[in-house]
């Protein structure tokens, strides 16, 4: 067992829930930040399988997406330790936390904490959105890449489509159309 390569997981996963105001969606830019900038433990185009994969399962994306590429990176011991480390910051927080904020819910000092930091999540969100956006249509071309967004939001929201309908039928869309690609690459 690697204990560098342990307590690395341990650091990248602990940062990621400790910095993750707002739960999954906000951990997602600092988990990218951790293991594909930080670390090299994947590139892009892995993490956006792992994100993909961990959208369509059901529970958090936090500890799914911890569990795979702490058990890709680690093992089963890098499974478990990614695990804890990002639900330990949770945890800490929860417990030392949530008497004082009761009784300071009402607080304006309170309540423009929380205001301020939705815009930073939302801007986290949108700069991993450009990073997909990027890579989308290094691979599959940027018409295919409006279509597909634009087929994608319509679903969701005009059509109230789950999400996770919309991942697999993406999904299933990318394996029927990857080996054709990879077909006419082998012909040329």
């Amino acid at each position: 067992m690697d204990i560098t390569l342990q307590r690395n997981l341990f650091i990248a996963f602990f940062r990621s829930g400790i910095l993750g105001y707002g739960g999954g969606p906000s951990t997602i830019p600092l988990v990218h930040k951790e293991v594909v900038e930080r670390f090299g433990w994947m590139n892009d185009q892995e993490f956006a399988d792992v994100l993909a994969l961990g959208n369509a399962l059901p529970g958090p994306i936090a500890t799914k997406m911890a569990g795979y590429i702490g058990y890709k990176v680690g093992g089963w011991v890098g499974l478990i330790n990614s695990l804890i480390a990002t639900v330990l910051p949770t945890v800490l927080l929860m417990v030392g936390l949530i008497g004082l904020l009761s009784s300071f819910r009402e607080s304006r000092v309170v309540a423009g904490m929380t205001a301020a930091v939705a815009p930073v999540v939302g801007v986290m969100l949108f700069v991993l959105t450009m990073q997909f956006l990027k890579q989308s249509k290094k691979g599959i071309g940027l018409a295919v890449t409006v279509v597909l967004s634009i087929v994608s939001l319509a679903a969701y929201q005009l059509l109230g489509i789950h999400p996770a309908i919309v991942i697999g039928i993406l999904i299933v869309y990318g394996l029927a159309v990857r080996p054709r690609r990879e077909k006419e690459g082998a012909a040329s």
